[in-house]
Parts: C-alpha cells; sequence; structure tokens
C-alpha cells in the first residue's frame, strides 16, 4: 500500500488548499494504470486523510492541515504524479509556502493500509507534530532512514507534516469526516455564490451526525470559508453518509468536484495534559486551576483572567468541598504560579461566560498558550463559589461596619454596634457545573465541539 503525504501548498495571500492538491493527486492515482497490473485495472483510494497538526505553530497557514493518500498505486508512479502537482499549484510565490512531499510503502491490510506496519516512530513523529514543535532535519532523518521517496521546496518544512501524515493512521485512533466541494477554476477569488437558507435547512437535517455546519446565533455559514481558494464549503460531522448527503443538499453555484476525507478534526487531538507552572508558549493544554482574578473586559472587548493551581489560592474558611465553600473578598491573592487565560472578541458570546467566572471557581481550562496567555477554546466548571465572606452591615442603619483593630472584630462608629468578624453571604451565579465552549463561528478545526460526546461532566452546547 503506497501513501502519500503532502504539506504547506497554500497562502495566506494568494490561497490554495492542501487539500485541493490532495484530491488533484488522488483523481489523477484513480485514472493511472498501476505498473504491476497486467490486467490494466486503474488504481484505487482506499481513502484521504487530512490531519490537523499544532495549530500553535508560528510558521502555519490558517488550519495546518497535512494530507495522506492511500492507494494501490506503484509507488514510484505515485511520486512522480503528487511531484507534478505540486510543482504546478503550490504557491511558492509566498516566501512561507514550503511545499514537502513523502512517499511511503507499506503493506496493506484488510481495509487498506494496515496501521500496524508503518514504523513506530513514524507515528509518534505524528503524535509530536500535532502538540509540538519538529525540526526539519529530523524529518528529512527519519525519511531517509525509512528509505521513503521524498521532494521539498523553499527551506523543506513541508516534509514535517508530510510525514506526520503518513504516521498518523498509525498513531490516532479517533477519526471524523469532512466532505469538501470545491469550486470552478475561473470562480476563485471571487465571491461565493451559495444560498444561505438551503445551508441553514441542511445543518438542520444533518445535526448533530454533522456539526459546525452553521452557527445559528451569529447567522454564520461556517461551512462557507472567506478566504479565496478552491473550496466552495465543506461538511464536519461524525456520520460518514450524513456529510456527504448534506453537501449535495446545499444549493450553489456549480461544483467543479468533491472528496471526502478522513480527518482528526473535532477530536482534541492537540490537547496535552499539564500544570500551570510547565505551560508553554506554542502548545496547546488541559490544565487544572482556579480563578485567582476577577473577569476583565480590556480594548476591544476581550477577556482576561488569572488561573492558578487549586492549592495555592486562598478560599476564606471553607474547606473546598462542595457548595459552601466561600471565597474573602479581601483575601484571593496566591504566591503560587498563574496563568492569564483570554476569551478573545471573536469568540462572541462564550465571552460572557468567562466573564460569569468568580474568583475562587475550580475549572478545567483548554486551549494554546502563546505570549504567556492561555487562548481558551472550552473550559469546564467544577465547582463554584456559592458564597462570598464580607465585612458585616450595621443591623442599625445598614451601613458598612469598620474594622475595631487586628482580631477584634467590626463596629459601627455610628450605632456602636459590634461583629466578631466577617458575615457569609450567598452568590447568585449565571453558571453551572458543567462543559462551555466557544461558538461554532470561533472553533479551531482541531478542537472537540461538545455536542459530540465523550466528556466527563454535563455539556451546555452552542450551536
Amino acid at each position: 500500500m503506497t501513501v502519500v503525504g503532502l504539506d504547506d501548498t497554500d497562502s495566506r495571500e494568494y490561497g490554495m488548499c492542501t487539500t485541493y492538491v490532495a484530491s488533484r493527486i488522488a483523481e489523477e492515482l484513480c485514472g493511472e494504470r498501476t505498473s504491476s497490473d497486467s490486467a490494466g485495472n486503474t488504481a484505487s483510494i482506499s481513502r484521504t486523510l487530512l490531519v490537523r497538526l499544532n495549530p500553535a505553530v508560528e510558521y502555519k497557514t490558517r488550519g495546518n492541515a497535512a494530507l495522506a493518500i492511500h492507494t494501490d498505486c506503484d509507488p514510484d508512479r505515485a511520486f512522480e504524479i503528487a511531484r507534478g502537482h505540486l510543482e504546478s499549484l503550490a504557491e511558492v510565490g509566498d516566501d512561507r509556502t514550503n511545499p514537502g512531499l513523502v512517499v511511503a510503502d507499506h503493506p496493506a491490510g484488510g481495509d487498506g493500509l494496515a496501521a500496524e506496519t508503518i514504523p513506530e516512530e513514524i507515528g509518534r513523529f505524528a503524535r509530536r507534530a500535532i502538540r509540538d514543535h519538529l525540526e526539519i532535519g529530523e524529518a528529512t532523518e527519519l525519511i531517509e532512514r525509512h528509505g521513503y521517496r521524498s521532494w521539498s521546496d523553499g527551506d523543506g518544512r513541508g516534509l514535517v507534516g508530510a510525514l506526520a501524515a503518513v504516521g498518523s493512521w498509525r498513531e490516532l485512533e479517533e477519526w471524523t469526516y469532512e466532505h469538501i466541494s470545491y469550486r470552478e477554476r475561473e470562480r476563485w477569488g471571487t465571491t461565493r455564490d451559495v444560498d444561505l437558507e438551503s445551508v441553514f435547512d441542511a445543518a438542520d437535517r444533518g445535526y448533530p451526525e454533522a456539526w459546525d455546519t452553521v452557527d445559528r446565533v451569529e447567522g454564520e455559514p461556517v461551512c462557507v470559508p472567506h478566504t479565496p481558494g478552491p473550496i466552495l464549503y465543506g461538511i464536519r460531522g461524525d456520520g460518514l453518509e450524513t456529510v456527504r448527503r448534506l453537501g449535495r443538499e446545499i444549493e450553489s453555484e456549480p461544483v467543479a468536484s468533491s472528496r471526502l476525507f478522513v480527518t482528526n478534526q473535532g477530536t482534541d487531538a492537540h490537547l496535552r495534559e499539564g500544570t500551570i507552572a510547565d505551560a508553554r508558549d506554542g502548545r496547546a493544554y488541559r490544565l487544572e486551576g482556579q480563578v485567582a482574578t476577577e473577569p476583565e473586559t480590556r480594548r476591544g472587548g476581550h477577556v482576561f483572567f488569572s488561573l492558578a493551581h487549586p492549592a495555592t489560592t486562598g478560599t476564606g474558611d471553607g474547606d473546598g468541598a462542595g457548595t459552601d465553600r466561600a471565597v474573602d473578598t479581601d483575601d484571593a491573592s496566591s504566591d503560587g504560579p498563574r496563568l492569564e487565560c483570554a476569551a478573545f472578541e471573536p469568540t462572541k458570546r462564550f465571552r460572557d461566560r468567562v466573564r460569569a467566572l468568580r474568583v475562587g471557581d475550580r475549572i478545567t481550562a483548554c486551549g494554546e498558550v502563546s505570549s504567556g496567555t492561555l487562548k481558551l477554546e472550552k473550559f469546564a466548571v467544577r465547582d463554584l463559589v456559592r458564597t462570598e465572606r464580607v465585612t458585616p452591615t450595621c443591623s442599625g442603619c445598614d451601613r458598612t461596619m469598620e474594622s475595631a483593630g487586628r482580631d477584634q472584630g467590626y463596629r459601627c462608629r455610628d450605632c456602636e454596634t459590634t461583629a466578631p468578624g466577617k458575615e457569609t453571604v450567598p452568590i447568585e451565579r449565571e453558571l453551572e457545573e458543567g462543559w462551555y465552549e466557544v461558538p461554532p463561528c470561533a472553533r479551531r478545526h482541531i478542537a472537540k465541539p461538545l455536542v459530540r460526546g465523550g466528556f466527563d461532566t454535563k455539556t451546555h452546547l452552542e450551536r
């Protein structure tokens, strides 16, 4: 079984899309005869993989996707065809576009490529490419060690993604689907003609097997891109036949071609377990913590707060269990490590969920760390502060009492009434325990929508 891996053919400025390049390669492979097939049958494609790599790397284009084609075509012929398409379609006029091609030959299994025949270190390389930063030299060393065919242009950065795409079938266990429809070439760069009503109707019929097709609150067709390039729309979901059907039901300008991709989109494959103290830029994490500062809305509508380790944030007299835990309004400091968290303006209504957090709330925060800030993709409320300890109010005049001195309680200067210490009052909370997520219009390709299930507590879905 031949595996054709490719990456980095598109450009932020000029467009193009690596999925389109892969689709064109697959089309020609299906039209070519294998060198060993005396019966004259054409080569077949068992699947085309769309693998989202680390979304936090600085040299990515938009979605940081690498592609792999599993085919029974002769590897030398597959390499020749793939190289020809990369040379003609990759936007190398952009200095940041550095295409790479890797072609491997591994034994087939019952449904195409036998995953266990891919070398273990190639599989690990794929996992690391999704969660870490890798050097070009490591990729070229592995390619040479295993005798893979390869080609690259520019600095060769595309070889990293191409090799990761080859190894992904061994390493990844969770897969979803995307059905992508492409535009006629002469329409690239023009406004897409897609009937929005048909998109929303199709989204309703396909949900929840097909997800992130639209954002119902924002009224946005998420499946229709805004960037220049060949994609007309892409339907994502867990149901293979569902995403195919929805792709056919959308009314639009003529569809030049379409292809079904098996993908790690919507799986959270980029998230690693970590701690606040160990979180580093350029990686994405799932972190346990406690809100250490009140959420603050800053210029541009972005919302920020600090997250601390649960053991280091002051919690008054509460024992940290249940809903009776109280936070002292004058004692919410922490000497331990903190991490700034942010919900940026494009996350829209998700910011209201973040604004509703209070000092002392215990959460699980998920997102990418960049410039020392965790860019929130979702969070789970584990324990909400339901009461707070405040300076007591005088029963005679309803004024706030003043401190009577260290360890001497409080007193009202006018009424001479006293209180031994702070009083506990209930807090009305807008949040509940459970998972909250950014809306579909702001979700990263690789981030897992709550509607897919498998989360460890209640979920509050965004549609």
